[in-house]
């Protein structure tokens, strides 16, 4: 006998035998229906109507206060423009007053005479320097 003979021959362990089928009955299928396409898309057209026009609302805004802020700028700049003019204005004023020909002159209008000599006051002891002179013929 040859090897596959005796393979054959030998016997194989027998298979547990499939149970038996129940009494029950078997379950029918039923036909399960796709769902209806009875939505519309108008809501989500007016969804996307009310976003965009809101979109459009807020960006008209946003420019409005924008412009509205460059005209202020504007304004404000010419304001400090004029300031900046009266600042310049007076400051050549105080710088022409105080000025030594027009302190003379403004000295001599009030009846002030100029003075011979120099003298210096030493408030910490009550000294006094130099030599002081009257005020001439003119006071």
């Amino acid at each position: 006998m040859s090897a596959q003979a005796a393979a054959r021959a030998v016997p194989r362990p027998a298979r547990p035998a499939a149970p038996a089928p129940a009494s029950q009955p078997t379950p029918r299928l039923l036909l399960v229906r796709a769902p209806a396409q009875a939505r519309t898309r108008v809501p989500f057209v007016l969804a996307c109507m009310v976003i965009l026009g809101a979109a459009l609302v807020t960006a008209l805004l946003l420019n409005t206060t924008m412009a509205r802020g460059a005209f202020e700028k504007q304004a404000l700049d010419v304001e400090l423009y004029r300031l900046a003019q009266a600042e310049q204005d007076l400051a050549a004023q105080a710088d022409r007053l105080r000025s030594p020909e027009h302190l003379a002159s403004s000295a001599q209008a009030l009846g002030m005479v100029k003075a011979e000599s120099t003298a210096w006051l030493f408030l910490a002891d009550g000294t006094v320097q130099g030599a002081p002179g009257g005020a001439g013929a003119g006071g």
